[in-house]
């Protein structure tokens, strides 16, 4: 079929009233009168269309431009360009020489010992290749200096993420060793009912020096509101693991864990956190 030359287009404008006009179906008027009632969010436009042959004029704002009516149907895809969704920051807390250097070295050294009980992470999911690591289950007294440095600096962690003080009413822990080849792929910590008041993730680096690894970089990616959910966003900080430190940052974050490259594979050279949640 012959696409039509001359277009009959009704203009209905505000106050129910309406004008004729015949143009040709390639006048780039057609097209503005189209753009005009398609998109509101643009400056107004004033139209000008002779009419009766140049001998009268019609004048409108496009603002009262309501419908247009087209013999035979025209129809146009609306240009639309959704503004791009706001990258909202994903802050973290870095301390370093968190424990004293004795405390450390004990920790490390106790640590080590204990490298038989380790058995291997799992996660809720039982997801394969998603996470490689050994964990402590039972962490008996190994952790308690860190747990009461962590309630010790709470008050002025809260206030460098700029979030309301409250009392954790509860800090869990555990205590995990990255070796040759180990990672954690891309997750947050509150994404489940057991898990939902899991406010603040926390994780805590000691190894041996010379670091006898490479890798095991924490990444804490941005976020954005997409359908009233925290997404990821492309951005993210990169966490280096210092010896002796430890990082807060919101458990609903999504991070992940770089993999480890240890040429030693052995069990005392491994990126050892105590690591966990604090919950409101």
């Amino acid at each position: 079929m012959t696409p039509p030359s001359i277009v009959k287009v009704d203009l209905l404008l505000q106050g129910g009233h309406h004008q004729t006009v015949y143009l040709q179906a390639t006048d780039p008027l057609l097209q503005r009168l189209f753009q005009a009632v398609s998109v509101t969010s643009q400056p107004p436009e004033l139209f000008q269309i002779p009419l009766q042959a140049g001998h009268a004029g019609l004048c409108f704002s496009s603002q009262h431009l309501v419908g247009l009516v087209t013999e035979p149907p025209m129809y146009i895809q609306p240009t639309f360009n959704p503004a791009p969704l706001e990258v909202l920051l994903s802050p973290y807390v870095q301390m370093d020489q968190f424990l004293t250097a004795a405390e450390h070295q004990a920790l490390l050294q106790t640590t080590i010992q204990q490298a038989s009980a380790f058995v291997p992470t799992q996660t809720t999911t039982d997801t394969p290749d998603y996470r490689q690591s050994m964990i402590l289950p039972n962490v008996d007294g190994l952790a308690q200096r860190v747990m009461e440095r962590i309630e010790q600096v709470l008050p002025a962690v809260l206030t460098q993420l700029k979030l309301p003080a409250f009392q954790a009413s509860e800090i869990e822990t555990q205590l995990t060793s990255h070796n040759d080849g180990n990672f954690y792929k891309l997750h947050n910590d509150n994404g489940s009912p057991d898990t939902a008041t899991r406010e603040l993730t926390y994780v805590y680096y000691f190894y041996k020096e010379p670091k006898p690894f490479s890798g095991g970089e924490l990444r804490v990616y941005d976020s954005k509101i997409e359908n009233n959910f925290y997404v990821q966003a492309d951005t993210f900080q990169t966490v280096d693991p210092r010896n002796n430190s430890i990082v807060f940052f919101l458990s609903r974050y999504m991070h992940e864990v770089l993999p480890v490259t240890c040429p030693s594979k052995q069990f005392a050279d491994s990126r050892f956190t105590i690591n966990g949640w604090i919950r409101r």
